[in-house]
């Protein structure tokens, strides 16, 4: 099947219709990450075959594919999406030049519709704020508050405002009236920056909830800015659910007011049956409730993070995204702010007790082979006629690495193997990264052995280093050096991040503005 391109005011077009479409970024993290397409999607061709079934389903879809010039990786991403069997493949011409010579922005960072839209929602709705120096008097002045985080509990653990209780702004809703009893403790919002502070914050405003409530402003980096110490390490528990009648009548309200379609099985089987739509099936809950009994095929999407990273879950613009939860609450809380976000969103009616599936996605990613044995890790290191190839993440090859291995990473893979010995043994960690550079290397005659590390790390007996560049910085081309340090004690990256977030929606067109109808 030939290859087709589509140039930047085509595009253009396409994003802003009503037709599904997909457009993915097929360079890699750190190259998208520091100037992309507004709308488009993070599939570095290293990870391509393993991720793009669960993000783009429909294999009719129009997929749009771009790298710096349309003529190098996305090249080869085009071949290997034809091969995976996809059969409406384009080129964008000219690549992220074409479209910045059409006129076009692009952009810095990663998540942007959502990141931008968490803007959009304090400028439309006014959001009420507080400053750390404002916390902080509180603090001082033994106030009736409480401060609740709304990020995963592993972003929890790392930082967290001290006296923090971690509940993610998903499940808000479910737990809200268990973590506040009386109607006027202050209920304050943080992140660890703003977008899930703002959204947090008014998703309660939304559910009708009589307490002050506000963001934190700039969230734990802001606290951190203001010279305050930060919690580190702390272990995070939810709160036990509680839905009473008010948060029941919240959440009708919340259906009655954006619209919410409730739909059948029956429904979901008709849909499942469209061959010119994809669908998205979405368990809002936690990773700890969906691993007990989330529906077969769906994707564990916990509400708060679906909000806030809508991208890494749905590749496909103008879908049918399904929710659904075990309670009737948070699915319609998730539900009300991706309706605003311009998705096409339905509720399934029985929750977890639903019937339906979509078909499980299995991947071999070592393609028949087995992982070999510490064991014979160690002999085969020591045999000086094998290439050792770690195409783990570069920061994490530059921490701890075995001496003489070379690093890698799929794009570049065949220039690294100029010369390589006729054995390869492969150092990975992500299941997503050996099942790409074996693809990579499956035209050449190679004897390749795997090893897999896991939460140990390597085997003690062997000995390890650590290049402080090695890579080099201008081929760490996996990693996002943009502000990357900001929680990590940069104060100036911090604030860039910061102006770089406030700063979204002076760089967004009428057409990106019209994507979202916040209310």
């Amino acid at each position: 099947m030939a290859i087709q391109s589509v140039d930047a005011i085509t595009l253009k077009q396409w994003l802003h219709g009503q037709t599904e479409i997909a457009l993915f970024d097929v360079r890699e993290h750190g190259q998208y990450g520091e100037s992309h397409l507004f709308l488009a999607t993070s599939l570095p061709y290293s990870r391509l075959e393993y991720d793009i079934a669960r993000l783009a389903p429909r294999k009719s879809v129009r997929l749009v594919v771009y790298d710096n010039n349309g003529a190098g990786v996305s090249v080869k991403a085009a071949q290997a999406l034809i091969q995976q069997g996809y059969q409406d493949i384009y080129l964008l011409s000219g690549g992220t030049q074409g479209w910045l010579d059409a006129g076009f922005n692009l952009f810095a960072g990663v998540n942007l519709p959502s990141k931008t839209f968490g803007e959009l929602v304090e400028h439309q709705c006014h959001t009420p704020r507080v400053s750390a120096d404002d916390l902080m008097k509180m603090m001082n002045d033994r106030e009736d508050f409480i401060i609740l985080d709304g990020r995963p509990q592993s972003e929890f653990k790392k930082m967290s405002i001290p006296g923090a209780q971690c509940c993610p702004n998903g499940e808000l809703a479910y737990r809200i009236k268990s973590h506040v009893s009386k109607q006027d403790t202050k209920i304050i919002i943080n992140c660890a920056g703003r977008t899930r502070s703002i959204i947090g914050a008014q998703t309660l405003i939304n559910l009708g909830i009589k307490n002050p409530i506000f963001a934190l402003e700039n969230g734990t980096q802001g606290w951190y800015l203001n010279d305050y110490v930060l919690d580190h390490g702390k272990v995070a528990e939810y709160a036990q659910p509680k839905i009473d009648n008010e948060i029941l009548l919240a959440s009708e309200a919340l259906v009655n007011k954006f619209d919410i379609p409730f739909i059948s099985d029956e429904q979901f089987l008709l849909w499942q049956k469209d061959e010119d739509r994809s669908l998205y099936l979405c368990d809002v809950r936690t990773a700890e409730e969906y691993a007990l009994n989330g529906l077969p095929g769906a994707q564990n999407a916990p509400g708060g993070q679906l909000i806030q990273a809508t991208d890494q879950f749905v590749g496909v613009r103008n879908a049918r995204i399904v929710l659904y939860d075990s309670d009737g609450v948070r699915a319609i809380t998730v539900a009300s702010w991706l309706k605003q976000m311009g998705h096409d969103v339905a509720v399934l009616q029985e929750g977890i007790n639903s019937k339906v599936s979509l078909p499980s996605i299995q991947i071999d990613h070592l393609l028949g082979r087995a992982p070999i044995k510490t064991g014979d890790l160690r002999q085969i290191y020591q045999n000086d006629s094998v290439t050792v190839l770690d195409i783990r993440g570069s920061m994490q090859y530059r921490k701890n690495h075995l001496p003489n291995s070379l690093w890698a990473i799929r794009p570049r893979l065949k220039e690294i193997l100029r010369g390589a010995q006729e054995t390869i043994l492969i150092i990975s960690d992500d299941p997503a990264l050996t099942y790409g550079a074996l693809l990579e290397l499956d035209s050449f005659a190679l004897n390749i052995k795997v090893f897999e590390l896991e939460g140990f790390g390597f085997p003690t007996e062997l000995k390890t280093i650590s290049t402080q560049n090695m890579p080099p910085d201008i081929d760490c081309i996996d990693f996002l050096f943009f502000v990357h340090d900001r929680h990590d004690g940069n104060k100036d990256a911090a604030r860039r991040y910061l102006e770089w977030e406030t700063g979204l929606i002076a760089q967004l067109d009428q057409d990106e503005m019209n994507l979202f109808s916040i209310q």
